[in-house]
């Protein structure tokens, strides 16, 4: 807990993530101010801060990081860069929350996750899903035994190739030396995350991936199985050269299943002995909204965060075992 009545966050990297899904969410949660932001392109720092309502913006991540005004750190940069820029903010001692994926390889995940061990100082990872209603009436349904004993879980994700992806313009999510498993990092470790949170850790994993189109370096195509500590059996299979879009999850149990959709906007439906239930739970305009204010309670209220350094850790191993 921080001794604090208000925490003054920074934001390293204010791009297109934090226009509407994570930067609001700093402001409109009480306990919280957004005071500062950084961008190497300091006219997009500027633009940024003056349409949001930021005091401050710099060209530095060092300047911000080293802010006295500045009480804790976001870092919303690619994932090749969390570590140079986690490092700093373990060293300066203040708490931290990091885009997800933690890095893009388990052995950079666990040196982030040791250096803010070090200091003692809290790290958070911005798997926002654990804190979304709609995944929370999921687990509510497991908790409640509604399809019995869990035995499998199945995840199916595909979509068409991009424009981007086609015209072979740059992009940052397909460049392997930032993400190995491309949009896989980008989008996968999001559902596995969520899914050790609904089903418990991942005990033993398996994975195969290429690249089957050629229209990027990262790898488009990947299959994977495993098990959970708990006996739990799972598969996926990710395509980013597909036909059409599908993203589909089923959570298979002794008497039931569940269904939903990792990404999309659909119902999850029950089907038991029941029948079927079907319930459309809407996310918030600003969709890690829930994921903040879960921060403020743990940095103020001393409450513990769905979305901790070690559960980013388990992810990051589960992810690196896949591509491996």
């Amino acid at each position: 807990m921080m001794n604090k009545e208000n925490i003054r966050w920074g934001i390293i990297g204010c791009g297109a993530v934090t226009e509407v899904k994570s930067g609001p969410p700093y402001q409109n949660t009480l306990g919280f101010s957004l005071e500062a932001v950084m961008r190497r392109d300091i006219e997009k720092a500027k633009d940024f801060a003056q349409r949001h309502g930021v005091p401050k913006y710099y060209d530095q991540a060092e300047q911000l990081i080293n802010d006295p005004e500045i009480d804790a750190i976001y870092i919303a940069t690619p994932p090749d860069t969390h570590k140079f820029y986690g490092l700093q903010v373990a060293k300066a001692g203040k708490p931290c929350c990091i885009e997800k994926p933690l890095a893009p390889s388990y052995q950079e995940a666990l040196a982030i996750v040791a250096a803010f061990k070090a200091t003692h100082i809290p790290l958070f990872v911005a798997y926002y899903r654990r804190s979304l209603p709609r995944f929370l009436h999921v687990e509510k349904w497991l908790k409640a035994n509604e399809i019995g004993v869990v035995r499998h879980i199945h995840w199916n994700f595909s979509k068409p190739a991009s424009a981007i992806d086609i015209s072979g313009a740059y992009n940052w999510r397909t460049d392997s030396k930032v993400a190995a498993g491309g949009y896989f990092d980008d989008l996968a470790s999001h559902g596995l995350d969520l899914f050790a949170y609904l089903l418990g850790d991942f005990k033993e994993v398996y994975g195969l991936s290429t690249n089957q189109q050629g229209l990027y370096t990262a790898q488009d195509a990947i299959t994977s199985c495993w098990i959970h500590k708990n006996g739990i059996t799972g598969n996926g299979s990710w395509n980013f050269g597909a036909k059409e879009r599908e993203d589909k999850v089923e959570i298979i149990g002794e008497k039931g299943k569940i269904m939903f959709s990792v990404f999309n906007d659909e119902d999850v439906v029950l089907q038991n002995a029941n029948g079927v239930q079907s319930l459309f739970i809407e996310n918030p305009k600003h969709v890690q909204q829930y994921h903040v204010e879960n921060l403020k309670a743990a940095l103020l209220e001393g409450k513990t965060h769905p979305s901790t350094s070690e559960t980013a850790l388990h992810t990051s191993w589960v992810m690196t075992a896949v591509l491996k």
